[in-house]
């Protein structure tokens, strides 16, 4: 049985850990938890024990690490980090206790199985492929609303219970990941489910080799350049659009949605067997309901499948965060897919679905700084340095050396962004020069002249809210989603509204803003 911690590879750095005075079975530990039987030691060296709470009588799993101490303190404050966050998806984290000798971690015991060893028995179905997804992504969504990263998501800490219940265990707080590392791993976990291949065994995110060493898991395909097989290169019965959020997730080149929106996405995928109908028409997604003459090509794996449409919308082809198509029925079809809603038009048979836009990297034709509350204008020049390509080069604050809040002489300032015309936008990278800034993304309509009286008038009237904003941001890189599917957008802004600290007070440089779309 498979518990915490498989696939995190121990630093070849480190020195062996200490193991003697290991702990026998029959052993209390804190005067409440009873060690009844070893399961394993996972690839940190750290040994895993079943449990039992002997106030509360019920099983847990210890995990403990020789020597407590500095050495353990990344394990403990994760695991009193993953405490505070409470989700049906996450494994539940009781307690953790430091005793110089030994430090242990105490948390739910899970009946099951890894990621790892299920599709050892042979890769899954698409629909539980989908469905392991969605639960890995929710479980992130709540551990990255509290601002914290898992920086650990991989086969190996992705649990399957007896009951089919999905769980992420075993996060990593020691600040060399990111949440965007965490969704990418997404992609990691589908491409595993859907192929038995791990994308990453070569370059793979921190922590996240699998098993007892990286040749615990296969490589993913590559061809000559090393690039990765698609699933559906691999194997047969991949629907098109899942083997394209897959890869998407995978490509560094492609901005990813935020953790929730990829959950609210899956989700939408992973339909109960009974539903007949297509999904919810109000987001980037639907199907056509199934005819008896073309039956749904994926079976149903635990009672649960993808519904999928007629022959014609295989082949469509989606990127990124599954791009809208436009409605197929009347004004009067129920948006729940309801029985009883109106019928679906679909394409004749032999045609396709013409397929969504692609995102990529759309050109900005317009820039300029925005400075309100300034007279001088003096910090409005070398705005184009923000969209030249070059993180090398870009545009900065003068330096306030009163407060960061730009000396409480101003709201803020921002970088005014013109798509040239209205887009449909996915996602806004902005790269920055330090840690600790805070700012916010907004959209609008207006586009009053480059004065103060104009960018007044432009904060003003700019009251759409990108996603959510950073508040003294931990890292350079800060990436806004949560564009809405149905609207498109020509002028954006992003606003600064407090400096991180820097030589003689509080200074800040956009080095560059990507914004993806199509």
């Amino acid at each position: 049985m498979t518990q915490v911690g498989e696939g995190q590879e121990a630093d070849e750095s480190a020195p062996p850990l200490m193991t003697f005075g290991a702990p026998t079975a029959g052993e209390i530990l804190a005067e409440r938890y009873e060690l009844v039987e070893h399961i394993n030691n996972d690839s940190a060296g750290r040994l895993v024990w079943r449990g039992v709470d002997v106030i509360l009588r019920r099983p847990v799993a210890v995990v403990l690490r020789y020597p407590g101490g500095d050495s353990a303190t990344e394990m403990l404050q994760a695991a009193v980090a993953a405490s505070r966050v409470i989700h049906p998806n996450l494994v539940g984290v009781y307690d953790a206790i430091d005793e110089a000798e030994r430090a242990y971690v105490v948390r739910e015991w899970v009946d099951g199985q890894s990621l790892r060893d299920l599709a050892a028995e042979g890769p899954l179905d698409p629909a539980r492929a989908t469905a392991i997804g969605n639960a890995v992504a929710s479980a992130l969504a709540a551990v990255h609303a509290t601002g914290m990263v898992h920086g650990n998501v991989h086969p190996g800490t992705v649990m399957i219970s007896d009951e089919g219940r999905v769980v992420l265990a075993d996060a990593r707080t020691d600040g060399a990941d990111s949440q965007e590392n965490d969704i990418r791993a997404v992609g990691g976990v589908l491409y595993f489910a859907l192929t038995g291949h791990w994308p990453h065994a070569e370059a793979p995110l921190h922590g996240a080799t699998a098993g007892h060493g990286r040749a615990a898991i296969p490589d993913a395909v590559r061809d000559a350049s090393g690039g990765i097989a698609a699933p559906r290169q691999v194997r047969a019965g991949v629907p098109a659009y899942l083997d394209d959020l897959t890869m998407d997730l995978l490509d560094a080149e492609i901005a990813p949605p935020s953790s929730d929106v990829l959950a609210a996405e899956l989700a939408r995928l992973d339909v109960p067997a009974e539903e007949e109908h297509y999904l919810d028409n109000s987001g980037p997604l639907r199907f056509a309901a199934e005819t008896e003459d073309e039956p749904s090509p994926l079976a149903a794996a635990g009672g649960r499948k993808v519904a999928v449409g007629i022959a014609g919308l295989l082949a469509v082809a989606l990127v990124g965060l599954l791009i809208g198509i436009s409605a197929l029925g009347g004004d009067d079809e129920d948006p729940k897919g309801n029985a009883g809603a109106a019928p679906t038009a679909s394409a004749p048979a032999g045609e396709a679905t013409p397929a969504a836009a692609t995102v990529r990297k759309l050109a900005v034709q317009g820039v300029r700084i925005i400075d309100p509350d300034s007279k001088n204008r003096s910090e409005v020049d070398g705005a184009d340095k923000v969209i030249d390509g070059d993180e090398d080069k870009g545009w900065e604050t003068e330096t306030y050396r009163d407060r960061p809040n730009f000396g409480n002489l101003k709201k803020g300032m921002g970088v005014w962004l013109d798509l040239g015309e209205p887009h449909s936008v996915k996602s806004v990278q902005a790269v920055l020069s330090a840690t600790g800034a805070s700012a916010e993304l907004l959209a609008g309509s207006a586009n009053p002249p480059s004065s103060s009286s104009g960018d007044k008038q432009l904060v003003a009237s700019y009251k759409t809210h990108i996603g959510q904003p950073f508040e003294d941001h931990d890292g350079t890189t800060m990436t806004f989603n949560g564009f809405d599917a149905d609207t498109k957008y020509q002028y954006l802004l992003f606003w600064i509204t407090e400096l991180p600290p820097a030589e003689g007070g509080f200074k800040l440089g956009v080095q560059e803003i990507t914004v993806q779309g199509s």
